[in-house]
């Protein structure tokens, strides 16, 4: 049920989000933002915050998304036959710059209360890395000729 409502909430905060960017600012039809929102929201729901989410960190899996919109956006927006907007590239960075920061947030959200840590899938901090250091009796080392002829 946690991803339901996930994936939900992700549904609605990126369509009013690509309907403000999209429709208001470059022309582009409703009904266009809905299935472009619809696949995206699947597409980097599935890659981004399941797949890459817990095998790495918010910045990376926000990097990831930043491209997926980018190339989704411009890919389905291009497919269509006429498009009534100015600009097919400013309306695709615009927008996956937006998607972006609502994935930062999303991410988090995703970390804390979707996505369980159970035994071997917990996420490691590479940030605190513990070194453990070889000790010896040994402060200088000695070759085997000069063992021979300490004997």
């Amino acid at each position: 049920m946690k991803h339901v409502w996930a994936l939900c909430l992700k549904f609605i905060a990126s369509l009013v989000l690509l309907y403000v960017i999209l429709t208001l600012f470059f022309g582009v039809p409703f009904g266009d933002v809905f299935v472009l929102t619809l696949i995206l929201g699947i597409v980097s729901y599935l890659v981004g915050d399941l797949w890459l989410l817990p095998r790495t960190n918010n910045t990376t899996a926000t990097m990831a998304d930043f491209g997926l919109a980018l190339i989704l956006i411009w890919a389905i927006l291009a497919m269509q036959d006429n498009p009534p907007y100015a600009s097919l590239a400013m309306a695709s960075i615009i927008s996956a710059i937006g998607v972006t920061v609502f994935e930062y947030f999303f991410h988090r959200y995703m970390a804390a209360n979707v996505l369980e840590e159970t035994g071997d899938e917990k996420r490691k901090n590479t940030g605190s890395l513990q070194y453990q250091h070889e000790a010896s009796d040994e402060l200088f080392p000695v070759s085997p000729s000069e063992k021979r002829d300490k004997k």
